[in-house]
């Protein structure tokens, strides 16, 4: 019987335009319409004006076009400081003649429009929830327990938004810009915590979202931009309708230096090579990490996202031994806070 399998592939970037070594895999048999998803890492701020984002996203754009894709998500995330390596993570798929077996599934969805006075609120929520069952049933994972990773891209209020909605008699949550992609991340998290099961919608209010910080999604990674409208999900997980050597699983950092749960989940891994780390950083909002004081909230120059990505990502690097890794800055309500979730996918050996 034929299965789905997945493939997926880490490629360096020079800069934001820099598809070189994406060519390169197509070049060398790649099938362009077999990509289902591109994670990147860019070298901007990965704040509101982050243009790298849309660079990147645009090359993107460019070059699938000359290959006839037009359905491929592009998340782009913004921040490498640091030693973070800037890079490019390709998930492809396609049904190949072998027998099912338990292998890393692929799905994604896109909502539609956001109407800007939901945002970060609970109409957002419920939304990014129906989002992220639509991937899941694209990837063939029945069980929520079975996903390991929810990669959201959400839309921010830019001042022209803001003012727009207001226009029409509407009250946007914050005119705020760099606030707002705080709201959105965490109503976007909150809505996979709902989709997976992790909480239930009726518990959740307007209130809630960027205050209640014990409600999380211990498997979303939400990243925000200006550059759409709608949502773009990914969800990463094991099925049994999927073959070949990929496996995924998670851990929950409690906080920043948490390398035992990183390594708990190693371990739990079949033996073979790292394939991607796919991680969320956030300055832990009590100030404090392990009774020590941080100062990430307290710099006026540097935004704590910022901070929290090179500070994680240095610790992440060390435990994989490795600089290219995707990590996200801004975790609201995705994980406890100060942690986060850590995906790790392997091939494994043979």
């Amino acid at each position: 019987m034929p299965s789905m399998r997945a493939v997926v592939y880490r490629v360096a970037a020079a800069g934001p335009n820099d598809i070189s070594g994406v060519e390169a895999l197509l070049e060398n048999g790649l099938n362009p319409k077999s990509i289902v998803a591109v994670l990147g890492k860019t070298e901007g701020n990965g704040c509101v004006n982050d243009f790298t984002r849309g660079f990147a996203a645009s090359s993107f754009e460019a070059l699938f076009a000359r290959h006839g894709v037009s359905d491929a998500s592009i998340v782009m995330s913004g921040g490498t400081e640091g030693a973070l390596s800037p890079h490019w993570t390709i998930f492809a798929r396609s049904e190949v003649a072998e027998d099912a077996g338990r292998a890393l599934a692929i799905g994604t969805a896109r909502t539609e429009i956001l109407p800007v006075e939901q945002l970060g609120r609970v109409g957002q929520v419920e939304m990014v929830a129906a989002g992220v069952r639509k991937a899941m049933a694209d990837a063939g994972i029945d069980d929520p327990d079975d996903l390991h990773f929810v990669q959201i891209k959400c839309p921010l209020i830019t001042l022209a938004r803001a003012n727009e909605t207001v226009a029409r008699g509407q009250t946007p949550i914050t005119r705020d810009t760099l606030k707002s992609m705080g709201y959105s991340r965490g109503a976007s998290a909150l809505g996979a915590a709902v989709a997976l099961g992790e909480l239930d919608l009726k518990d959740i209010i307007d209130a809630d979202i960027c205050n209640r910080f014990e409600l999380y999604s211990g498997r979303a990674s939400v990243s925000s931009g200006g550059e759409l409208r709608d949502h773009e999900i990914i969800v990463l997980g094991m099925s049994s309708r999927w073959s070949g050597p990929l496996s995924i699983d998670h851990a929950v950092m409690a906080d920043a230096i948490d390398t035992q749960a990183v390594r708990a989940t190693l371990s739990r891994l079949p033996a073979g090579s790292i394939t991607a780390v796919l991680a969320k950083a956030e300055a832990d909002t009590a100030g404090m990490i392990r009774g020590k004081r941080h100062t990430m909230l307290d710099d006026s120059d540097i935004s704590s996202t910022r901070h929290a990505r090179a500070f994680v990502g240095g610790v992440l690097a060390g435990v994989f031994g490795m600089t290219d890794i995707y990590v996200s800055g801004g975790a609201e309500h995705q994980g406890p806070s100060g942690g986060g979730p850590v995906s790790i996918i392997v091939q494994r050996d043979g």
